[in-house]
C-alpha cells in the first residue's frame, strides 16, 4: 500500500513539473515578444524588463525542478541532483572574458539592444583607456565604431564585433614576421628592460630558425650577471644552438665584436646578441647599448640587421616610453610582446601600433620553447574584446 501511495505522489509531482515546464516555455515566448515590442522603450526600461522576465523564467524552472513533498518517515535524508537552473548559474571562472565582459556583465538569454550614443561611446573610451590603449587610440577606435551608427540599437555581440574590427584594422599593417636576408651573418640585436623576457624570446626564436634550416649562433651579451648567462645557455641547449660567452664583467661590446667574427668563420646564417636589461632612465646603461651598436658597425656597417625590442604585456603605458627611447638609441626594427598568457591583455600593443607603426613579429604565450606565436591581428583583437570564434 505504501508503494502505491509513493507511486501516486510521484505521478502527481511529474504532472506538476510538466505544467511548470509548459509555463516556462510560454513565458520565454512572451519574453521574446515583449522584447521585440520594446523598441520605443529606453535602455534602462528594457534592461529592467529583461531582469523581470528572467526572474519569472527562473522561478518557473525552480518550480519544475522542486523535489516532491513527502512524509519525513519516507525520506529522512535525500541527496538532490543539480537542477537545470544550476547549469545556468554563473560559476567561478565563468565570467565573460575580454574587455567588454567587464563592461556589459553576463549576457541575458533575452537579447537586449543598446543605443550607441555619446554616453555609450564615452564609457567605451574610458574602458579602452583603462586597458592601456591610450587616449588617442581609444578615441580613434570609438570614433570609427560610431561612424554611420550613432543612435542605432546594437546587441552586445554586435558592439564586440565592431570593436574587434576597428582594433584589427589598426593592427593589420604591423603584423609581419621578422625578415630574413641572404647576408651572413644576419645580426639580430635583442634589447629590452629587466624581466621583459629577452632571454626566453631569444631561445624560442633560435629554436624556430634552426627548425627552418638556419645555422644560428647566440652571444650572451649580459656579461654583468652570471645568472643571465647561465639561463641563456640553458635555452641554447634546448634549442640545440651554440652560445658564446665571456667572463663575468667583460665588456659586452667586445663580446659582440668577437661573436661576429666567430659567426663569420662558422658560416652562421644568424647571430643573435642578447643584451643586459636596460632601464631607459639609466643613462649609463643606455650608453653601453649605444657602444655595442657602434662596435658591431665597425665590423659590418649595416649591422644590426634587426633590432628586436622585447616588451612585457604587464608594462602598460610605460611601453610607449620604452619604444621611444630604444628606437632613438638602437634603431628598433620590430617588437615582440611577451607574457600575454597571464591576466594582461596587451591593450598597449594597439597603442604602439597606432603611434609607432613598428612591425610586431611575435607574441609570447607561455614558458615552453614552442610558446612563441606569429602575431595575428584578428585573433588578438577577438581575444582582447572577448569575442568567441
Amino acid at each position: 500500500m505504501a508503494a502505491e501511495e509513493r507511486a501516486a505522489k510521484d505521478a502527481e509531482a511529474a504532472r506538476l513539473a510538466a505544467e511548470a515546464e509548459a509555463a516556462r516555455v510560454t513565458q520565454e515566448e512572451e519574453a521574446i515578444a515583449q522584447a521585440e515590442a520594446a523598441e520605443g522603450m529606453s535602455d534602462t526600461e528594457i534592461e529592467a524588463l529583461a531582469e523581470e522576465i528572467e526572474e519569472q523564467v527562473e522561478a518557473a524552472v525552480d518550480a519544475a525542478n522542486a523535489p516532491p513533498v513527502r512524509e519525513a518517515v519516507v525520506a529522512p535524508m535525500t541527496t538532490l541532483t543539480p537542477s537545470a537552473l544550476d547549469e545556468d548559474e554563473p560559476k567561478a571562472g565563468d565570467a565573460q572574458k575580454g574587455l567588454l565582459g567587464r563592461f556589459f556583465g553576463r549576457e541575458k538569454k533575452t537579447v537586449v539592444r543598446r543605443t550607441l550614443d555619446d554616453d555609450m561611446l564615452e564609457q567605451l573610451e574610458e574602458l579602452l583607456i583603462t586597458a592601456d590603449m591610450g587616449v588617442d587610440t581609444a578615441l580613434r577606435v570609438t570614433a570609427n565604431m560610431a561612424e554611420g551608427r550613432l543612435g542605432k540599437k546594437l546587441s552586445v555581440a554586435e558592439i564586440k564585433e565592431l570593436m574587434a574590427q576597428e582594433i584589427t584594422r589598426i593592427m593589420d599593417g604591423v603584423a609581419r614576421p621578422m625578415p630574413l636576408y641572404a647576408h651572413k651573418p644576419q645580426v639580430v640585436l635583442v634589447v629590452g628592460v629587466n624581466g621583459s623576457g629577452k632571454t626566453t624570446t631569444i631561445g624560442k626564436l633560435a629554436s624556430q630558425f634552426k627548425a627552418a634550416g638556419k645555422k644560428v649562433v647566440i652571444a650572451a651579451g649580459d656579461t654583468f650577471r652570471a645568472a643571465a648567462v647561465e639561463q641563456l645557455q640553458v635555452w641554447g641547449d634546448r634549442a640545440g644552438v651554440p652560445v658564446l660567452t665571456a667572463p663575468e664583467g667583460s665588456d659586452p661590446a667586445s663580446l659582440a665584436f668577437d661573436a661576429m667574427e666567430k659567426a663569420q668563420q662558422d658560416g652562421a646564417d644568424l647571430l643573435m646578441i642578447d643584451t643586459a636589461g636596460r632601464l631607459q632612465n639609466r643613462s649609463d646603461l643606455m650608453e653601453e647599448l649605444s657602444k655595442i651598436v657602434r662596435v658591431i658597425r665597425k665590423k659590418d656597417p649595416d649591422a644590426p640587421h634587426n633590432t628586436l625590442l622585447v616588451l612585457d604585456a604587464t608594462t602598460g603605458q610605460n611601453a610607449l616610453q620604452q619604444v621611444k627611447v630604444f628606437q632613438e638609441l638602437a634603431d628598433v626594427s620590430g617588437l615582440v610582446m611577451t607574457k600575454l598568457d597571464g591576466t594582461a591583455k596587451g591593450g598597449v600593443l594597439v597603442a604602439l601600433a597606432d603611434k609607432f607603426g613598428l612591425p610586431i613579429h611575435a607574441i609570447g604565450v607561455g614558458e615552453q620553447i614552442d610558446d612563441l606565436a606569429p602575431f595575428d591581428p584578428e585573433d588578438f583583437a577577438n581575444a582582447l574584446v572577448g569575442l568567441d570564434r
